[in-house]
């Protein structure tokens, strides 16, 4: 789903990962979206305007009085936006907005919107697992706005926990699934990808060089549309996409029984994976030792997925 010419309105409120706003807006723009930011006041002691400024070209807003003027930005802006993404956004925030508090320009363009809202939490943990976050959290979702789950780790307080702002990557991700066209919803996709390994002994096994990319490409643009997704893959580097069923297996005969108990009731299935044709007939139970002349290992043929499948299929 590309961005091109997608307008989208960046909030950004008084919290330490605003710098990672920075990066989010980049994005966006390499992205070839057209991106606006406003901001709290206590958002700019975090980061200057003039960083987004020089970003964008785009004037940010940051003071409902001083800036506004006749044209009345809080309505103009909440009617240009295609999507206005929150990010950080406080416990502070996410309280006004869930009770319709509109004491300045970012929360009062939020109450003037009619387009799709994502709101993207960085807190302490204690403050997000507090229950009045979480019950305003919800109320903001019973009304329709898209709330990410933060994500967990060291936070900049010191603590472990959930909290942390999202990757910019994933609310770029988040973002484009709530711009993407929703024609494949209500469909399910079983997708496969990477290699597979086939064991010779416990260190040593048989493999290709398939990254994976493509599968998890398919996988995510799947989702991106609207299709409940499962994504089953061998071995990777690459990161499993937000949103959808991932399935971690090794071998040939562990993908196949992955895609079997998934095949029935899905729409399609998209085989990308790498299957290895063979497989080691033994697997020695320790590792073989390196002091032997020769070696011979003996394969045999793995089972046929796609075979399989059709079969299933045909009863």
């Amino acid at each position: 789903m590309s961005l091109k010419d997608k307008r989208i309105v960046i909030g950004i409120s008084g919290g330490i990962a605003a710098y990672k706003a920075v990066e989010l807006v980049r994005l966006l723009i390499s992205g070839g979206a057209k991106v606006r930011v406003c901001m709290t006041k206590n958002g700019t002691k975090f980061v200057t305007p003039l960083t987004f400024e020089a970003i964008t070209g785009e004037k940010v807003i940051w003071d409902m009085f001083s800036q506004e003027g006749p044209e009345m930005l809080h309505i103009s802006w909440a009617r240009y936006g295609d999507l206005i993404a929150i990010a950080p956004a406080t416990a502070n925030i996410i309280s006004k907005l869930a009770h319709g508090i509109a004491d300045d320009f970012l929360t009062t363009m939020i109450l003037a919107a009619g387009c799709p809202i994502l709101i993207c939490p960085s807190m302490n943990s204690k403050m997000y697992q507090n229950p009045v976050i979480s019950q305003n959290i919800e109320l903001l979702r019973n009304r329709g706005i898209r709330v990410m789950e933060p994500s967990e780790g060291e936070l900049a307080c010191g603590e472990i926990g959930p909290g942390r702002l999202p990757d910019p990557e994933d609310i770029l991700y988040e973002i484009r699934y709530l711009l993407s066209s929703k024609d494949l919803e209500g469909r399910r996709i079983v997708v496969t990808a990477g290699p597979t390994w086939e064991a010779i002994d416990p260190v040593r096994f048989i493999t290709n060089r398939s990254s994976g990319k493509m599968g998890y490409a398919l996988a995510r643009e799947a989702y991106l549309r609207g299709a409940e997704v499962a994504l089953i893959s061998g071995p990777s580097n690459e990161r499993p996409p937000r949103g959808v069923e991932f399935v971690e297996i090794n071998s040939a005969r562990e993908m196949k029984d992955a895609v079997i108990d998934r095949a029935e009731g899905a729409d399609a299935i998209i085989k990308a994976a790498a299957v290895s044709d063979y497989r080691p007939r033994y697997m020695a139970k320790s590792k073989i030792k390196k002091g032997l002349e020769s070696l011979t290992i003996e394969l045999v043929k793995n089972p046929d997925i796609l075979s399989e499948l059709g079969k299933k299929r045909s009863k």
